[in-house]
């Protein structure tokens, strides 16, 4: 092998994730991929280059978030919790109305940078101010997943248009890490037309899809008997209201044909029975909040018939308008969803939580054997913690972990590092 294009890390234990924990392992990196993983003794009959050993620690995938925000990061804390989602909807269009672009800018890049410090090191991101792309990525190591908004209803813009403007947009951004997307906001907020057309260009170019489905009881009271706050809400703002009524907010995206694995269905929070197996025959991902789930008081997310389906669950930290403001600082933290998601339900185990924030959030975002594992062929993408412990305890300890993650690379390379030397 040659030195100078090659590292090898080697650690107490390793943690691929798509494959079982390695006590005294060792990475081989080359160019910002996986080369090698394996026990440091059949590594070492290979390589005769420099060594980094990290010593008493355990070496995890990057985490992956699902499901974010950037840009609302700056209105941590602005509004209280509604009794009404749809009053919820319209306290925040009202505040980001208030911004500029510079504002969604620094909103975006503090939000960022809590990500990596967190241990995220991949992000699938809605945006709803595509004029900050591509420069805010140049901003980041992170590798973003820009899933550029569309709703459309208010505006009353032809769906033709706004799709081939997002369409044109998204094909247009180039970016070492990141790439753009697209993400009809919600049905609710969007048109028939428009999730149609979204479904045939996203198919043809094999790009994901994200959309806020089923989010709320007034969402789903909306489609299902056609009344309710957002019905009447969205029905004065001159909506085409004949979608709905006979049917769930799920069923409506099936019969727009939107149901599909490259689908991330987000939230997902009130589904029936017949939801559930069209989320899953479909390949469907769904990304849950548990935190901002925990804010809107909505009903217990429906974990165990989605897990019983099979459907690909993976975390998101939403944004930190729906965080509420407890001891510490707001701050966006993927281990903190996960622990959220832990108390609520408490039988599930941390290594299936550790798959929810690195392999199945890869699969959700389209970037399965890409990121969240550490396997020949993925990027170089890890984070390290102290650790004395037996391998079984590994997971716990990380989603136990509080505070700054310690060492966390991307692509090869240190972005945090503060593990001292061996």
């Amino acid at each position: 092998m040659n030195a100078a294009s090659h590292q090898v890390l080697r650690a107490r234990l390793v943690v691929p994730v798509s494959l079982p924990p390695i006590a005294d392992g060792a990475l081989v990196l080359c160019d910002g991929v996986v080369a090698a993983v394996g026990f440091w003794r059949d590594v070492a009959r290979h390589w005769t280059g420099p060594i980094a050993d990290l010593g008493e620690v355990v070496v995890f995938p990057g985490l992956v978030n699902a499901h974010c925000h950037l840009d609302y990061t700056g209105l941590a804390g602005q509004i209280a919790p509604t009794a009404s989602f749809t009053d919820w909807i319209k306290s925040i269009t009202s505040l980001k109305g208030q911004w500029t672009s510079e504002d969604f800018a620094r909103s975006w890049r503090a939000g960022a940078e809590m990500l990596l410090a967190g241990g995220v090191t991949t992000v699938g991101d809605i945006e709803a101010v595509p004029e900050l792309l591509p420069e805010v990525w140049e901003t980041t190591p992170l590798r973003v997943t820009s899933f550029l908004e569309l709703t459309g209803v208010r505006s009353r813009v032809d769906p033709r248009a706004i799709l081939h403007d997002a369409v044109t947009r998204a094909g247009s951004l180039r970016h070492g890490r990141s790439r753009g997307a697209l993400s009809p906001h919600a049905p609710y907020s969007t048109v028939p037309e428009l999730l149609r057309r979204v479904a045939e260009v996203a198919n043809g170019r094999r790009w994901p899809v994200s959309i806020h489905v089923s989010e709320s009881a007034e969402e789903f009271e909306m489609f299902l008997d056609a009344r309710g706050p957002m019905y009447d809400w969205v029905a004065r703002n001159q909506r085409d209201m004949s979608d709905c009524g006979g049917v769930t907010p799920v069923r409506h995206l099936a019969r727009c044909g939107l149901l599909g694995s490259n689908l991330l269905a987000i939230h997902a929070n009130y589904l029936d029975a017949e939801d559930v197996a069209l989320l899953a025959g479909s390949g469907v991902s769904v990304a849950h909040c548990p935190r901002s789930h925990a804010y809107f008081g909505h009903r217990p997310f429906p974990f165990p018939s989605l897990e019983r389906a099979g459907v690909n669950l993976c975390l998101g930290t939403d944004s930190l308008v729906t965080v509420e403001r407890l001891r510490e600082p707001l701050r966006l933290d993927l281990l903190a969803e996960a622990r959220a998601f832990l108390a609520a339900h408490p039988g599930v185990s941390p290594s299936a939580l550790l798959r929810m924030m690195t392999v199945n959030g890869a699969r959700a975002l389209g970037l399965g054997g890409r990121v969240g594992e550490l396997a020949p062929g993925a990027a170089a993408d890890l984070l390290a913690l102290p650790f004395s412990g037996p391998a079984g305890a590994a997971a716990e300890t990380l989603l136990h972990h509080v505070g700054s993650i310690p060492a966390v690379m991307i692509g090869g390379r240190w972005e945090r590092n503060e593990i001292p030397a061996a």
